[in-house]
């Protein structure tokens, strides 16, 4: 139920417990009533306030952990921002690691851009269509990659750089 809606619940309840008191009151100045009709006014309307306590306690206590969540996300979001710029700056690192690998391998400029692509886990036909050529040119410089680096094939090629990545 949303704030307002509370707000009016309440202050609904309030004008009824005032309607109750206004009958108990004037139950009081009659004398007709009996003392069991007039202490059942009295139960009702002992009930109500309590009711409408119990009521706003309840808004008030959601209220403060509606806070206190909001508080949590907030540090959460600020930590998950922190940890974010951590692995986009260790990303970087760690491409411009590979990038000296495969430059000491001797890799051509093309072969580097095949290589990559690899390490992302494309397939051949997906970096021929990305770098717009044949798939047997990416093959052919596949093989070449997996020659300069003295690897036997793509697994090998992968594993290499995620286990160099897991120290």
């Amino acid at each position: 139920m949303s704030q307002r809606k509370e707000k009016l619940f309440i202050i609904w309840l309030l004008i009824i417990v005032l309607l109750n008191f206004y009958e108990f009151y004037n139950d009081l100045s009659d004398y007709d009533h009996t003392l069991f009709h007039i202490t059942i006014e009295l139960v009702v309307i002992l009930f109500s306030v309590f009711g409408i306590i119990f009521l706003m306690w309840e808004v008030w206590q959601r209220q403060r952990e509606i806070e206190q969540l909001s508080q949590q996300l907030t540090l959460t979001r600020t930590h998950l921002d922190e940890v974010h710029q951590k692995v986009k700056q260790a990303s970087r690192q760690y491409a411009g690691v590979i990038q000296e690998q495969f430059t000491s391998w001797e890799l051509t400029q093309s072969e580097k851009e095949v290589a990559m692509l690899l390490l992302k886990g494309l397939s051949f036909e997906e970096i021929a269509q990305l770098r717009a050529t044949k798939e047997k040119t990416v093959r052919q410089q596949a093989t070449s990659i997996y020659r300069k680096s003295g690897l036997n094939g793509r697994y090998a090629f992968a594993a290499w750089f995620f286990e160099d990545f897991l120290g």
